[in-house]
């Protein structure tokens, strides 16, 4: 679609497993960088299926943990993928566009890139939503093999996951049910842009990290928290009316709860503004 926007519209309306993870971070990435060249994202993004598609080939027997270094090889090694360690907080880092041209990026974009080509060879792939680092899980029948994409692919261990929990919670940190749980491919993407309107907001550039919630409510319409933080967003820019619509969506979505209590107390606050 021309319009990137328009095609976000109708990703929203997409079930999470006709979702094209990559073809969504695109689009995202079209409507932050309006004026980068996205036709050379896209043509890489083609070039890497088809590298995906030649190395399921060759790897038609073989166990799952090779190819997760099989698949990391052709990202991290052929394509020279790679976190970015220097500048990490670089807004470029969570789009795809601008990850695609530097070959560097966060940990959730350059996942958007390990689930593409597993995509495209046929292997079963999700992110994971490990505390505070993003991994990837390449799935076979009865195993798994989690991959740090922030790291080149590293493949890791049970070990090595124990020691980047402790990293994050403490030396008392041990892995606990529900660390390695699948994100939905609309859940990956919510959490690549998430990165775009924190930052945003941490330089008190409300406008903009409230154009990022739209464009995130765009292919996740039905995701409560979004409407919350868009309300409140409206309020900070003295938008009433907007700030009112977001609250009766987000009630018409959760009307039950503490949220639901305080979101009530904000639409009764911003109705008396309008009186």
């Amino acid at each position: 679609m021309s319009d990137p926007r328009a095609a976000l519209d109708a990703i929203g309306q997409l079930p999470d497993s006709e979702i094209d993870i990559a073809d969504a971070a695109l689009h995202l990435a079209r409507v932050d960088a309006p004026d980068a060249d996205w036709n050379e994202t896209r043509d890489h993004l083609s070039e890497l299926a088809r590298a995906a598609v030649a190395l399921a080939d060759t790897l038609r027997d073989a166990d799952l943990p090779t190819r997760a270094v099989a698949l990391s090889g052709l990202l991290g090694g052929r394509f020279g993928y790679q976190g970015d360690t220097e500048t990490y907080d670089d807004p470029r880092n969570a789009n795809l566009i601008h990850v695609v041209r530097r070959r560097r990026g966060l940990p959730v974009a350059l996942g958007v890139l390990w689930l593409h080509a597993a995509r495209a060879a046929g292997w079963e792939g999700h992110g994971v939503d490990f505390p505070a680092h993003f991994l990837v899980s390449l799935t076979g029948e009865t195993n798994q093999s989690i991959l740090d994409v922030f790291n080149g692919g590293t493949p890791l261990s049970v070990r090595d996951l124990r020691a980047l929990l402790r990293r994050v919670e403490g030396d008392k940190a041990e892995l606990r049910p529900g660390l390695l749980r699948p994100m939905s491919a609309r859940r990956v993407l919510l959490r690549l842009q998430n990165n775009i309107m924190t930052r945003r907001l941490q330089a008190d550039d409300v406008q903009s990290a409230l154009n990022c919630a739209e464009d995130m409510l765009r292919i996740a319409p039905d995701r409560s928290e979004l409407w919350r933080q868009a309300a409140a967003m409206n309020q900070t820019l003295d938008r009433v009316a907007a700030a009112l619509r977001c609250c009766d969506r987000f009630l018409a979505l959760a009307p039950d709860g503490d949220a639901a209590e305080q979101v009530r107390a904000l639409a009764g606050t911003l109705k008396s503004r309008l009186n």
